[in-house]
């Protein structure tokens, strides 16, 4: 129970660590297209970018993909820029169409997220034979923070929209722009060539 509490926190930490916020941020892009009466595909979407997230990891805890993390840095805000882009891009049409998109980005891009946290992870569980476990527990703990976070999100959406009369397609547009902001500048910190 002990190494359960302790890689399901690990996994919790991962996601609410707000020194590492880039997850956070592309949990903003990815959900703010979405209104609080979506709240399954929400749920859908997250789980699958915990999905997409813990098979890279996977594959790195077992030593079947290695890849640089410096590139690996990089991409990680390209994913956030990119989602971002392509809400401010198709604002107007809110999520009209955009679930499918969003469903491929959270998997695929999860993918990528899941690299940049795997050489910490190789760390955490050193050379234990059994990876299985405390990755499944990790997921567990991701999966909590994420769904804690998505609900952040769709609240505080409905709030200002409902509130203060933001129209969606304006609270797309800003929220997406401005976490394009912080991931140009997360780009321009990390690029590694």
């Amino acid at each position: 129970m002990n190494d359960f509490i302790f890689y399901f926190k690990m996994g919790l930490f991962h996601v609410l660590d707000f020194k590492a916020y880039d997850h956070i941020l592309f949990l903003i892009v990815l959900t703010v297209v979405y209104q609080f009466k979506q709240w399954t595909k929400v749920l859908w979407l997250i789980t699958l970018f915990t999905i997409g997230h813990s098979i890279t990891l996977a594959l790195s805890a077992y030593g079947i993909l290695n890849v640089r993390a410096d590139l690996i840095e990089f991409l990680i805000p390209l994913t956030i820029f990119i989602t971002g882009l392509m809400n401010v891009l198709t604002a107007k049409k809110a999520s009209v169409g955009k679930e499918n998109q969003n469903l491929f980005f959270a998997l695929f891009f999860g993918l990528i997220h899941g690299l940049g946290f795997s050489n910490y992870f190789k760390m955490m569980i050193g050379k234990t034979s059994d990876k299985f476990l405390p990755l499944v527990e990790f997921a567990l703990g991701v999966e909590a923070a994420q769904i804690i976070i998505v609900l952040g999100i769709l609240l505080l959406g409905a709030l200002v929209q409902s509130i203060f009369n933001v129209n969606r397609r304006d609270w797309i547009l800003i929220m997406s722009s401005i976490v394009i902001g912080f991931s140009l500048q997360m780009m321009i910190d990390r690029v590694f060539w």
